[in-house]
Formats: C-alpha cells, sequence, structure tokens
C-alpha cells in the first residue's frame, strides 16, 4: 500500500496567486472573439491556464512524500539438528517417523499463513532434503547455528525457532549462554539413558618425533556398563599390531589409561592406530578406534656453543635450548675439546674472539662456511677481532673501560613478535658490563636491545641482528644471561621474557633461508576429513618478488599409492587451490611448474583426520534443551507431540509486522509532468494551427 502527501515550503496562499496567475494569462491570450466558435476557445484557454498555472506552482519547489507499506508475515524457523548422532541412536520407525511429523507440521504452519523455514546445521544442506539420508552431519554446533539464524532474521519478523535436536554439541560453545531474541521451542531427540558402551575418548601423543626415539602413546577408555569386565586395547601400524594389552573396568562408568611406547624406526609422517576390540551388546563400535599420525623426523637443529672458560651463562643457554626437542646442543671449552660435528646450524660463541687467541681458530671454519654465529661479549673478548669477525656492529672502545647498562626492548624490532608485558620485564633484570664507547650499526643490522645507562636510554646497542641473506648473525655486548633469568624468576616465579628472547632469536639465527622459486605447501598438517584441504601457492622471479599467472600441477599420493593430478593457476587475486572430499590417511604432494622457463619442483606430507565426534556422546542433553526453552519463553516437546506444536502456534499466530518507508521525491522530478505538458501544449498549438491562428 502506497500513500502520497504534497508538501510545499511556501504559504499555501501562493497556490491562489499561481492559479490567479494562470487565469490571467489565459484571459488575456483568449479575450478577443474567436473565430473558431465559444466552446472551443474555452478548451484552449484551459489548456494555457493548467499550463501557467502548474509552471507557477512548481517554482514553489513543492515535494511529494511517498509512503510505502509493506506487510511481512511471521516466520517460523525450523532448525533441524542433521547431524549423525540423530541417526546413530535412532532406528529407521523412529526416523521415519520424525521425519513424517515434520512435514506434516511444516504443511500445518504453511496452511496457517506462516512462513516454515527450514535450516541444518550444515548450511550447504538442501533445505528442501528431508530424508534419512539427511543425518549425516560430522559435528554438532548448535551456538553456531542459533547465532546464525539470530543474524539472519535480525529486523525481520520472526516468531520463533523450533529446535529439532538430541541437545548433543561437540563443538563451539554451550547454547544455553548465548542471549537471543527469539523463543526456542526444542523437540527433543535421542535417549537420556547412556548406552552400554565402550569409548576410545582420547588419544594423547606427540606431533613430532626423531628417528631412533621412543614416544609415548596414550589412550583414554570410557567405559559405561562394564564394571568388572576386561577390554583388549590394540596399537597398530599399517593395520599391523604393535603392541597389545588388556584393560579392566572398576565401575559401571570408569576411565582407564592405557600406555604404550613404540620406537620410531622409520622417518616421514607415520599413521598409528589404537582400537578396542568389540566387547559384548556394545551399543556401536564406531567409538573404539582412534588414529595418531606422528611425524618421525631424521636429524635435528644442530647448535655449537663454543665458549673460552665455564661460565653460568653456558647453563643458561642450555637450560634454555634443552626445552625444544628440535635442538641438539654441544658445548665446547676452547682448548680442551675439539667439536664433534664437521657443519652446525649455528654457533655460539661465548666471549669468542679472545685475548689469547684460543678460540678463533677453531670458530674460524665455521664463520667461513656461512654458519650463523651469535657472539656473546665478556670480560674477555678481543674487541678488534671481534669488529673483524662479526658483521652486525662495530665498536670503539676503551680498553678496559665498561658502562653498567640494563636492557630496553626496541619498540620498532620487527623480526619477530615480543609480547610488550616480557619487554617490560626486561628493563626490571640486574644490569650487565659492556665496552665503553662507540658502537656503529650498519643498515642490514636491527638492534633488539638498547642500552640504558641509570634512566638515560641511550642509542648504543645491546643486542643486535645482522639480518643479511649471506650469514645472519647476532651480538650481545655483555655476558650475564644467568643473572637475569635469576631475577626474573625472582620478580615472576618464569623464566618467561628471557627464554622467550633466546628461543626466538636462536630460532631465527637457526632457520635456513628458503631460496626456491616455487612454494607450495598446506595451510596445516592436519585436516579433518569433512574440511577441505587448502593449498597456499608462491612463485617468485630472479630477485625474489611474488610474480602470478604460473600454471601449477599438483599430484596427491594416499597410503594405497592411487594418485590424482589437479592444475591451477595461481593470482594475485586468489593464490590457494581447494580441495574436497579426501577421506582419511597420509598424502604426499608433489607440486611442479615452469618458473622463467626452469622447472621447479615442491614436496611435502599432510594427513586428514576422521573424529568420528558423532559416536563419542549418544546420551541425549534433554536438559539443555529444557533450559533453552525456559530461558527464551519456549516449550518444550517430544517428537510425538508435533502436532501439539503446530496447534500451539498456529492458535495464536504473531501478527504481521508493517514495515514503512518514506521518500520525500521533488514534483518536479516527476516525468508525467513533463509529458502533461507536451501534450496540453501540442493539442493548444495543434487545433490553433488547425483554425488557421498560426
Amino acid at each position: 500500500m502506497e500513500r502520497f502527501q504534497l508538501l510545499i515550503s511556501s504559504s499555501p496562499w501562493f497556490i491562489l496567486l499561481c492559479l490567479v496567475v494562470g487565469a490571467v494569462y489565459a484571459a488575456v491570450l483568449y479575450q478577443k472573439k474567436p473565430v473558431w466558435g465559444k466552446n472551443l476557445n474555452l478548451i484552449l484557454a484551459a489548456c494555457r491556464f493548467v499550463v501557467v498555472s502548474l509552471l507557477c506552482f512548481l517554482l514553489l519547489s513543492p515535494f511529494i512524500k511517498q509512503v510505502k507499506n509493506s506487510y511481512e508475515k511471521p516466520t517460523i524457523v525450523l532448525a533441524v539438528d542433521n547431524s549423525q548422532s540423530v541417526a546413530l541412536t535412532s532406528d529407521s520407525a523412529q526416523l521415519n517417523n520424525l521425519l513424517s511429523g515434520i512435514r506434516s507440521f511444516n504443511q500445518t504452519l504453511q496452511d496457517k499463513g506462516i512462513n516454515v523455514d527450514i535450516q541444518f546445521l550444515n548450511s550447504a544442506t538442501d533445505s528442501t532434503s528431508l530424508s534419512r539420508n539427511t543425518f549425516t552431519g560430522n559435528s554438532t554446533n548448535l551456538s553456531q547455528m542459533l547465532s546464525n539464524i539470530q543474524s539472519n532474521y535480525l529486523n525481520r519478523n520472526l516468531a520463533g525457532v523450533v529446535l529439532v535436536s538430541d541437545g548433543i554439541y561437540n563443538q563451539g560453545s554451550s547454547p544455553e549462554y548465548l542471549p537471543y531474541n527469539f523463543p526456542i521451542y526444542p523437540v527433543a531427540l535421542g535417549d537420556t539413558i547412556p548406552k552400554r558402551d565402550l569409548n576410545l575418548k582420547t588419544l594423547y601423543f606427540n606431533k613430532i618425533t626423531y628417528l631412533g626415539n621412543k614416544f609415548p602413546v596414550v589412550a583414554e577408555v570410557h567405559s559405561t556398563g562394564y564394571a568388572g569386565k576386561l577390554a583388549a586395547v590394540s596399537l597398530k601400524q599399517n593395520g599391523k599390531v604393535i603392541e597389545k594389552k588388556n584393560v579392566s573396568f572398576r565401575g559401571n562408568n570408569d576411565v582407564q589409561e592405557v600406555n604404550f611406547v613404540h620406537t620410531a624406526n622409520v622417518k616421514g609422517m607415520q599413521h598409528y592406530t589404537v582400537e578396542i576390540d568389540a566387547a559384548d551388546g556394545e551399543f556401536t563400535a564406531q567409538n573404539n578406534i582412534r588414529d595418531a599420525y606422528i611425524d618421525v623426523i631424521d636429524g635435528k637443529e644442530k647448535i655449537l656453543l663454543l665458549a673460552l672458560t665455564p661460565h653460568p651463562d653456558i647453563k643458561a643457554i642450555k637450560s634454555i635450548l634443552e626445552k625444544n626437542e628440535n635442538y641438539q646442543l654441544e658445548i665446547v671449552i676452547a682448548g680442551e675439546a675439539t667439536p664433534k660435528e664437521s657443519k652446525y646450524d649455528l654457533l655460539i660463541l661465548h666471549q669468542i674472539p679472545d685475548n689469547y687467541n684460543n678460540g678463533l681458530a677453531m670458530a674460524r671454519k665455521f664463520i667461513d662456511s656461512n654458519t650463523p654465529v651469535w657472539y656473546i661479549v665478556g670480560a674477555q673478548t678481543n674487541i678488534g677481532q671481534l669488529n673483524g669477525s662479526n658483521n652486525a656492529v662495530k665498536i670503539s672502545s676503551r680498553m678496559g673501560q665498561v658502562d653498567q647498562v640494563t636492557p630496553v626492548f626496541n619498540s620498532s624490532f620487527n623480526i619477530f613478535k615480543y609480547s610488550p608485558e616480557q619487554a617490560n620485564t626486561l628493563q626490571k633484570l640486574p644490569p650487565v658490563a659492556v665496552p665503553f664507547g662507540e658502537y656503529k650499526v650498519p643498515a642490514s643490522a636491527e638492534v633488539l636491545l638498547y642500552q640504558r645507562v641509570g634512566n638515560l636510554v641511550t642509542n648504543k646497542p645491546l643486542l643486535v641482528v645482522h639480518t643479511d641473506k649471506t650469514r645472519k648473525s647476532a651480538t650481545l655486548m655483555g655476558d650475564g644471561l644467568w643473572e637475569w633469568r635469576l631475577e626474573e624468576f625472582n620478580l615472576t616465579e618464569k623464566h618467561d621474557a628471557v627464554d622467550d628472547l633466546v628461543s626466538k632469536l636462536v630460532q631465527y639465527l637457526s632457520a635456513k633461508e628458503d631460496k626456491r622459486k616455487l612454494r607450495v605447501y598446506p595451510i596445516a598438517d592436519e585436516f579433518l576429513d569433512s574440511e577441505k584441504v587448502i593449498f597456499e601457492a608462491e612463485t617468485y622471479n630472479d630477485i625474489y618478488e611474488r610474480i602470478y599467472g604460473i600454471p601449477i600441477t599438483l599430484e596427491l599420493t594416499d597410503d594405497e599409492n592411487q594418485t590424482n593430478k589437479y592444475t591451477f593457476t595461481n593470482s594475485e587475486d586468489n593464490p590457494r587451490f581447494e580441495i574436497s572430499g579426501l577421506t582419511k590417511g597420509i598424502y604426499r604432494y608433489k607440486a611442479s611448474a615452469q618458473v622463467q622457463g626452469k622447472a621447479e619442483q615442491v614436496t611435502g606430507e599432510f594427513t586428514v583426520k576422521d573424529l568420528q565426534l558423532e559416536a563419542l556422546n549418544t546420551t541425549a542433553d534433554h536438559t539443555l534443551l529444557k533450559k533453552l526453552a525456559e530461558q527464551t519463553n519456549g516449550r518444550f516437546y517430544l517428537p510425538t507431540q508435533f502436532n501439539d506444536l503446530a496447534a500451539s502456534l498456529s492458535a495464536n499466530p504473531p501478527p504481521d509486522i508493517i514495515q514503512s518507508s518514506e521518500e520525500l521525491l521533488e514534483l518536479i522530478h516527476l516525468k508525467w509532468l513533463f509529458f502533461l505538458f507536451m501534450t496540453l501544449l501540442t493539442i493548444e498549438w495543434g487545433i490553433r494551427k488547425y483554425q488557421g491562428a498560426y
């Protein structure tokens, strides 16, 4: 429905003036005795009167206010939990009755003039699909489903949500803690009585281990209804049983841990399975098996700490690096032993080069081979030799003179992230002795820590990092890391600030630069079988600028050596490639492309996991559904009460909502006025022409 109202900004008396002007104009023009008759003269005068009056009226800038009213019928959203747990706990007859009840409910409300929108947990599910095959969702996030409904129907005539669910959720937060602006009418499915079942709910394991190391796999077995019974739990690799253990349950609801220890004897991604043998009378065996994918790495990052003399800093660095299993630290005191390896990923020199020339010769072969170096300056450091061997900083010092300085974090440092809280902790640490003099930092270096003398923050570096791609290095101007760790523990009972600083510095220095011009990699090491596997694709030119439009071939090989080939072209707008429908297992990928006329190739691995979330908990939670109904002024129903729910909603249907909108439009912008003027003037001109007046 539309309503119109004429508005003018001037006094209404001006309308009368417009009519007078039109009448006077027509009278003056047609006052002479016409040759075409009196009646025709009046028609012509009327045409001129209308045209002139309207033109004068338009000079008043009139507006038309147009009010549009639309009526929106109430809508009921039928939110169906189509997860696997519903089908798992319902037989064919129950599912058929449920689907029949949903269809009948839908039709009853439609006949009463109430719109019904059917929505599922998975938005990709066809809303018109109502069959047994609909209940295939492999996870349940009720809070997300209800939140999406609330946002999608904002400012609409939403009369309520009928939630058909068993109340079980395994992702997201509990829906009872979120506010809703609509009533919820739960239709409770499933059985609230726990089933007799064995359940492998949790599996604990390290995702990375090293070739030849032993690693644990811990299985958490839940038992319901098997008090005093035994269950056999097996650890398998590639379908072959490695170890088997029996576990006994003390009560009807019991949890037992089963520990396996295995030696990693094959490198690469390995697939292990923990499985519980099915018990008599068990509700389902789908939750009796879990997968573990463990990446077995051949070799660790090798770090050599070469020191002039024993020092507390050495133990401090050792304590920090031992937290990371990926590091293999070797400590050598100059003159007492020699390094075991010929090549290292990082060299840490403590007070070397020294005044006694004991350590530099030993370190020289690693420095010359462009091994990343971290220099730690001390009282015995030879500053002249340090200037010649390091490229991070040059020191012009006065012999024997030192400053006592405390660290201040450089907020502009961006090689790696360091939290403001930790940076604040650094300023409270005790001072260290550094060479007194002038410091020069090249443009290719970044200061990580500045020196503070008393309360004065200087521009002299305390810790500087050289970012040259040829050989990365860092220089700490004073020793005393052990004192920093002790004082931090005294202040916070933790070592986080100092340990994180050292760990990130070592990680940056020891990380190998990727010089490949083609880089194709999955965005994660693990995916669920319900997710898309997403690859990032990067291509570079000779000076390592990103380039696009390169055709890339991607080959995926599964556990059974079945290979699928894909071809795509990366672009600036979409550098990613997605693959759907992969089943669980270990996948090896090989990407190849011609980049600037040269063949490039990348290989790697990732895993796809099947969590069987819907089989982990099959006991319906009607208490949650009742709370939702109570909190939102709804009402709780059972599947046999669909007719009662439909009758209740249709007996007192909410009223239609009237949506009104107003629009102001200048009258002169109406196209029909132009055609009215043209018609009147054409009629007048045509008659006068016909009568010979022109």
